[in-house]
């Protein structure tokens, strides 16, 4: 049956009659698809009618012209489920999302094309768009609400106005989706600032804000624009995110709730960034630069009403109470609880050395300079470069020019430092007369996925110079760490007194398969593989001291462990447990929360 859900005045309608969206954002790519329909009837049960999510452009197409919807990336399923249970459904499509995610969901390859210009109306950039577009479309097309589908409102694109002010490009995308039949609900959404609203909205279509505080003062500002639409805070921030080598952000449930109500109260409607954030699985996490650096960990837990694993949080009742004030919460009966079992220490008993098998992971490219990772058509991982140096030269500085981002460095297979894009300093270095093999392994942390720095390209980007002079002539190893690795393990222990990269791998058994976490007590960082699926990355520095790991990626009988690290083990034994641990907690300061309402870029000073 074809349905109706426009703006009409201060309203949003639903076939004529007025409806308050109540809706929460659930990302289907950062949920294993086993647990989307425990994930959607947790938000109805808690009283909304409407789930958000994002689409990420490069879950989608990971390599040019080479398109994925299946598995974690089957969008269809996800809608069609939501719609199977009784939710509407908002779709917020690329080309850009933020959201947290490697290069704010813009495919890394877009980074090969040097004259490329992003987010305008660059012939170049605009024909990816389209041919992704001509893709994603039609598979969206028939889920409409006008073609009886779920999917009530469709964005143009994603906060705009935070980083550009071109209405041109804003509008050949509103007239892409349309003349691909996307007839429903078009809309923006950005901060509810001067400099937001004017660069990221356009006439004649329906404007949204971005905030998650203050709800009067930025519904204020938003009506200074739009007096006769209606109110929607389209993320209300309820949670944060957390950066490697911070704190875990926590907020209160009793401030989450009376901002609800806040907004409530003024007729407004609300969709809650996040309901359930989920994992950045595999090397999908984005990162933020306002003043230095700053990666997102694994864990995108958000704080939220459902917890990362999907477990019922004070924030959940909390706002099940506000919301059963304002709209009819429909009985639903909650799904039976996901069981958690500890299946205890599991040793890695076998190693294969990362550089004693370099040749048979990886093939080399020969380069006059150290290119980064897009100019040799990698995406993600990790890189390695190789070159010769002459001796002999004392006391010298070894200068990695803009390394992105995590460089560790080896003189004659010795480990002598490590060169950190938040803390570039220089090695001190003696070459002997015979000269020395210089080894530099670069890890690419996630592009940054907001902001003016969106081209982030990773490697080594500038170059490589002891003193002034500049080294020339390398060899290039591309470790992208996809699919099944070809190593020569080894029997033997974990070399803690030897710091160097290696794979670990191991085995135990299951008779049962449940969710658990996964602890690295006495591990440095690295990165973790279970069954083959990347879990994504762990690091000493914290906050994260445990990876979820959802039941569906184990299997009754043997499962595979195979752990990635760089520096080297206290002992290669890792610890599967019952128990989350995500860090000390700390609360979320309001400034922090209502950040995008001003400069989202404060988020750095929080």
């Amino acid at each position: 049956m074809t349905v109706r859900f426009e703006a009409v005045g201060n309203q949003f309608r639903l076939n004529g009659e007025p409806i308050r969206i109540v809706s929460g954002a659930i990302h289907y790519f950062r949920v294993v698809p086993e647990y989307w329909k425990d994930r959607l009837l947790k938000l109805k049960a808690c009283g909304f009618n409407t789930v958000e999510t994002y689409v990420a452009w490069n879950i989608h197409e990971p390599a040019e012209g080479q398109f994925c919807f299946e598995g974690i990336a089957d969008i269809e399923r996800f809608v069609q489920l939501a719609g199977e249970l009784g939710l509407h459904v908002i779709v917020r499509p690329s080309p850009y999302i933020c959201a947290e995610w490697e290069f704010g969901g813009l495919p890394a390859w877009l980074l090969g094309y040097t004259d490329m210009r992003l987010r305008c109306i660059d012939p170049l950039y605009l024909s990816k768009v389209d041919a992704y577009y001509d893709a994603l479309l039609p598979k969206l097309k028939p889920l409409l609400c006008t073609n009886g589908g779920p999917i009530i409102a469709v964005q143009i694109e994603n906060e705009y106005g935070s980083y550009g002010n071109d209405s041109a490009y804003l509008d050949y995308l509103r007239q892409g989706l349309v003349n691909r039949g996307i007839d429903c609900l078009l809309f923006t959404s950005d901060g509810p600032t001067d400099q937001m609203l004017q660069g990221g909205t356009l006439p004649g279509v329906l404007a949204t804000v971005n905030f998650g505080s203050r709800p009067a003062e930025s519904f204020a500002k938003f009506k200074e624009y739009r007096p006769d639409e209606p109110l929607m805070c389209m993320e209300y921030w309820n949670g944060w995110f957390d950066h490697w080598m911070e704190e875990h952000h926590t907020r209160d449930a009793a401030d989450v709730a009376a901002v609800l109500d806040d907004m409530l109260a003024a007729d407004a409607s609300v969709n809650f960034y996040m309901f359930h954030g989920g994992t950045n699985f595999g090397f999908y996490n984005g990162a933020n630069h306002i003043k230095t650096y700053e990666p997102t960990i694994t864990s995108y837990d958000y704080d939220a009403p459902l917890t990362e694993w999907g477990d019922i949080t004070l924030k959940y009742e909390a706002v099940k109470q506000v919301l059963s004030r304002y709209v009819n919460i429909e009985e639903t009966p909650l799904p039976e609880p996901i069981p958690r079992k500890r299946y205890g220490e599991v040793r890695l008993t076998r190693r294969a050395g990362l550089f004693e098998q370099l040749d048979s992971v990886s093939a080399p490219i020969s380069r006059v300079n150290p290119e980064p990772m897009e100019k040799v058509g990698q995406n993600y991982g990790f890189i390695v470069y190789k070159t010769r140096v002459s001796g002999p030269r004392r006391g010298q500085e070894l200068h990695l020019q803009e390394v992105h981002d995590r460089a560790q460095v080896f003189l004659n297979g010795n480990y002598i430092g490590a060169v950190e894009r938040w803390n570039p300093q220089p090695l001190h270095v003696d070459i002997p007369a015979e000269g020395a093999d210089l080894t530099i392994l670069v890890e690419n942390m996630g592009r940054i996925n907001y902001g003016p720095l969106l081209k982030d390209y990773k490697g080594i980007t500038e170059g490589v110079r002891l003193d002034n002079q500049f080294l020339f002539g390398w060899e290039i190893y591309p470790l992208p760490l996809e699919g099944a690795l070809q190593l020569q393990y080894e029997e033997t222990e974990a070399r803690p007194d030897k710091d160097e990269p290696a794979f670990y791998q191991g085995t135990f058994e299951a008779s049962e398969t449940a969710d658990t976490f996964m602890r690295l007590d006495g591990w440095k960082k690295g990165v973790v593989f279970i069954n083959g699926f990347n879990l994504g990355r762990y690091w000493e520095r914290g906050p994260q001291k445990a990876l979820y790991v959802p039941g569906p990626l184990l299997k009754k009988g043997t499962n595979e462990i195979v752990v990635f690290e760089l520096h080297g083990a206290r002992a290669a034994v890792v610890t599967l447990d019952d128990k989350p641990d995500l860090g000390a907690e700390t609360g979320v300061d309001d400034s922090i929360i209502s950040f995008t309402e001003s400069d989202k870029a404060e988020e750095a000073q929080a």
